[in-house]
């Protein structure tokens, strides 16, 4: 599922570099919303004057992939005034200790992601969301484009998906959701392009992991999105894997190419070739699965597809890829797809059932065809 980029509205400010109006598709345990965000003018915002919050987000404007950033989301009333009657408390709560430094309080915040939620971040509370893990993905779009001490306001909208099935109603409000969202302060973080290989890898993983335990849990979007973010991570990493392949390199080239991989100990930190596959294989093949649960069959053929040539071996890709081809009603590949999953399961119930499935429909279908034909040369 490729992520949706976002389309900018830029206004006449004066700031070439800052847009005051963005809209966006972002997604949530309930599916895919649009986002209209606004930023609140500079002056009737609340500047970040400690000197230790200030350095922490000196390294860069915005928060960046691993950015921990302390933000605090309110609902709006149908007046559009916030609700602020535990502001007190936040603010004691924001308090940062003498002998404590502003690095060691910004622990990310535990809370579950919850299927009956939008914006998934407790509201009202001053919240520590890690930047890139995909938590709260309204958020977190909002605050990569967000400085320390900036205030934004956001309407979410559903976006419907073509079917007549009614529009879930989210726990938090009535529908339009207006919101305010406030970046306290935030820990350095780097872009994708800054870390090496090894840290790549890491963020891989773990959002295959994250993928995982959200699609069981029933949060099939959420688990579409660690998916997506998993492969995206991985695009750059290919021509570093391609290195490891060689089985007679050039030894001037593959010292160069070394070198582009930042030495040894980061080799040693990348997955072998068949790893590689192997995991890109999974990803692709469990992206499939999450499509063929959200009715994409188109894109669950895709997905598919890209699972088996990675590993012809794969059971599953070759199955997934029988069904999508089954929902767009392209039998000749879906009996491809399954032949090949009985070469590998030669009693698998599943392709069997399907091929009999098939049969029948192929049967229907030179029935009806002839019936057709018979009435147009009676």
């Amino acid at each position: 599922m490729d992520p949706v980029q976002p389309l900018k509205t830029p206004h006449g400010d004066g700031d070439h570099d800052r847009v005051d109006a963005t809209s966006w598709v972002s997604v949530c345990p309930r599916g895919l919303w649009r986002v209209q965000k606004k930023k609140i003018p500079s002056e009737s915002q609340q500047t970040v004057t400690k000197p230790e919050l200030t350095a922490l987000c000196s390294s860069g404007c915005c928060p960046t992939l691993g950015s921990l950033c302390r933000v605090q989301v309110h609902l709006k009333d149908s007046l559009g005034e916030t609700d602020n009657s535990e502001s007190d408390n936040r603010k004691e709560n924001l308090a940062v200790k003498p002998e404590q430094s502003v690095a060691e309080e910004l622990v990310a915040t535990a809370f579950p992601r919850c299927l009956d939620s939008v914006l998934q971040v407790p509201l009202g509370d001053w919240t520590v969301l890690r930047l890139g893990e995909g938590q709260c993905d309204i958020t977190e779009a909002c605050l990569a484009e967000m400085r320390a001490g900036e205030k934004c306001e956001i309407q979410l909208s559903p976006v419907e998906d073509g079917s007549n099935a009614p529009v879930p109603q989210p726990a938090e409000e009535l529908l339009p959701l207006c919101a305010t969202i406030e970046l306290q302060s935030f820990t350095p973080g780097r872009e994708s392009w800054e870390m090496s290989p090894g840290e790549k890898w890491e963020w891989v993983k773990s959002h295959k992991e994250r993928g995982g335990v959200r699609f069981r849990s029933g949060d099939v979007w959420g688990a579409a999105d660690s998916y997506s973010r998993s492969l995206k991570l991985l695009i750059p990493l290919y021509g570093l894997i391609r290195v490891l392949e060689k089985t007679d390199p050039d030894p001037e080239r593959e010292a160069e190419e070394q070198r582009g991989i930042s030495n040894g100990d980061e080799r040693n930190q990348l997955p072998s070739v068949h790893e590689f596959k192997t995991i890109k294989a999974e990803l692709h093949s469990n992206m499939s699965l999450c499509q063929l649960k959200l009715s994409q069959p188109v894109q669950a053929k895709a997905s598919a597809t890209k699972a088996a040539e990675l590993e012809p071996g794969g059971a599953k890709a070759w199955y997934r890829l029988g069904q999508a081809c089954l929902k767009v009603n392209e039998l000749e590949e879906a009996k491809h797809a399954f032949r090949k999953l009985l070469k590998l399961q030669p009693d698998s119930p599943a392709a069997l059932k399907a091929l009999k499935d098939i049969a029948s429909r192929e049967k229907e279908t030179n029935v009806q065809l002839g019936q057709r034909l018979s009435k147009m040369f009676s």
